[in-house]
């Protein structure tokens, strides 16, 4: 099935899978290439804009909502919840139209100061193979993602790929369930094909357990006030701080 210009086969999916197609009301959100290539806020202005430094002000929007006793956890939680959307978006395109939208970072806009599903636009739908996925995600955005918040926030890299292993199987969680409910078994198979060969890849191979699909990593979560342990957490109880 060829992509729409709206992706409307995503909608069927709901939460992170959905994305907004054409140009944002707001002309001057940034595009993900400038989030990730941004340096130092105060360099374009005051150091909350939106516009100078879009991964400091998200990180710090997360921080205050989710009463982060340290920056390097709401690094961690911004940084999951970006990276969820781009695999759920890629996946999900995968699995039900067999090709993925070019999501090169320069087509991508973004309000960090927005939520899933409000806070990306995809300017122009351009189909890719669903074999590109691994390029379009991981290349056009987790290795960039990552590499700006190192820079900003000095951040465990183990952390951060670990972040990415844990989305990519809540993306294939989602989608398997779908498809199973609505009778779908070439969608399951079709993700679950993809998974396998993302999952190869040297960066994400090692970030969960194969027999318990649990992460080898913690996402730090368990800091947060009343935050507890993740489903795939490492831990079996939170650890003593």
């Amino acid at each position: 099935m060829a992509l729409d210009p709206d992706l409307t086969a995503l909608r069927v999916l709901g939460g992170f899978f959905v994305l907004r197609t054409g140009e944002p009301a707001d002309g001057r959100l940034p595009t993900l290439a400038h989030a990730y290539t941004a340096r130092h806020a105060g360099e374009n202005g005051g150091g909350d804009e939106v516009y100078a430094d879009p991964m400091i002000f998200r990180v710090r929007k997360v921080a205050d909502g989710i009463r982060a006793p340290e920056t390097r956890v709401a690094v961690s939680v911004a940084h999951q919840g970006l990276v969820a959307r781009l695999w759920a978006v890629a996946l999900g395109s995968a699995a039900l139209y067999g090709h993925v939208p070019d999501l090169d970072p320069r087509l991508l806009r973004w309000d960090p100061d927005a939520g899933a599903p409000d806070e990306l636009w995809l300017t122009e739908v351009r189909a890719l193979p669903a074999g590109a996925i691994g390029e379009v995600v991981r290349e056009g955005h987790l290795l960039p993602l990552a590499a700006a918040l190192r820079e900003r926030f000095r951040m465990s890299e183990r952390l951060l790929w670990g972040n990415a292993g844990s989305a990519l199987m809540g993306a294939v969680r989602q989608l398997d369930r779908w498809a199973r409910t609505h009778g779908r078994p070439d969608v399951g198979d079709r993700t679950r094909a993809l998974a396998a060969d993302l999952f190869a890849h040297p960066d994400l191979s090692d970030t969960l357990d194969p027999a318990t699909l649990r992460r080898r990593s913690c996402c730090l979560y368990y800091r947060v006030p009343g935050g507890g342990l993740c489903g795939d957490c490492c831990f079996e109880r939170p650890p003593r701080h």
